[in-house]
């Protein structure tokens, strides 16, 4: 493990940009973006798009080091270049960001009030291949629409599950058990979890270092005494389907809780503007979370 890299997470001023869309939420991604779906065709072109949407985001003078500590890709973009490097190089390279894996599929159907992650097939594998890639970290999603214990404890137990096997391949696992923020008992989910939470970082041993992505709590600082665990990281927080503004002014009132913000940091982002207007909004999305990241 890069220590250099680990320390950073651990200790640095900022947030990570989750610039990690899959197949099944590409096409609503390029839709904001400006691009509609009748205007590509095929997985690949879709991609393409999406890739460049990317790449104007990490290349931008406004995506920088001093606000943003990581970025996460999904597979496919670790595989590709921008600017003649491997995206993971790139970002370490040339701007001195954190390059973090999306590995999970996608999401089962729901069951007990959640959804649990689909099987990973091929998990180790990806795993070597991350490490060539020189990723630092994983993530990987579930999510909580009710509080049923029993769900909640089967999505708490399958996060942990595979983050010990991504902490022992050499990587540091982002668990993201997300709680639905439209969910009407968001906050008692919130204290079931944190329970199981608790207990299974209890049993862990001394090497394993993870990292979680957790909604926005109702409670302000209801995370604090997670942060201090000695396996923890770091505690990022999701944006959930809040606006920026809202995002950004919950997320101030819970010190110590960083941001992993997707359609957040993208908001109001059109392939038509100026590289001008695209980078200086880009800079004011950046700049929000940031503040009220370090808050």
């Amino acid at each position: 493990m890069n220590t250099e890299q680990l320390n950073r997470m651990r200790s640095g001023k900022g947030f990570i940009a989750a610039l990690d869309q899959s197949g099944g939420s590409t096409p609503k991604a390029l839709r904001l973006y400006g691009i509609a779906e009748d205007s590509y065709h095929g997985e690949e072109e879709m991609f393409d798009l999406v890739h460049s949407m990317r790449t104007r985001i990490m290349t931008s003078p406004a995506f920088t080091s001093e606000h943003i500590l990581a970025a996460i890709l999904f597979e496919k973009t670790m595989e590709r270049e921008v600017e003649g490097k491997l995206t993971a190089d790139y970002l370490w390279e040339e701007k001195h960001i954190l390059p973090i894996l999306k590995v999970d599929k996608g999401l089962a159907p729901v069951e007990n009030g959640v959804q649990c992650m689909k099987p990973i097939p091929g998990l180790d594998e990806l795993l070597v291949r991350a490490k060539e890639r020189h990723i630092f970290g994983t993530k990987m999603r579930s999510v909580i629409k009710e509080a049923n214990e029993a769900g909640i404890r089967a999505v708490v137990e399958q996060q942990f599950e595979l983050g010990i096997q991504i902490a022992e391949a050499g990587l540091v696992p982002i668990l993201e058990p997300e709680i639905d923020i439209f969910s009407t008992d968001k906050a008692e989910s919130e204290r079931i979890m944190k329970g199981y939470l608790q207990e299974h970082l209890a049993k862990l041993d001394d090497s394993i270092q993870i990292m979680f992505k957790l909604s926005i709590p109702d409670v302000d600082g209801f995370y604090s005494d997670i942060m201090e665990d000695t396996h923890v990281v770091r505690v990022v927080a999701l944006s959930g389907g809040y606006s920026r503004d809202e995002a950004d002014q919950k997320l101030a009132r819970n010190p110590g809780l960083i941001a992993s913000f997707s359609r957040a940091l993208t908001q109001g982002l059109n392939v038509n503007q100026t590289e001008e207007e695209f980078n200086n909004l880009l800079r004011e999305s950046i700049d929000a979370i940031y503040k009220a990241s370090i808050t």
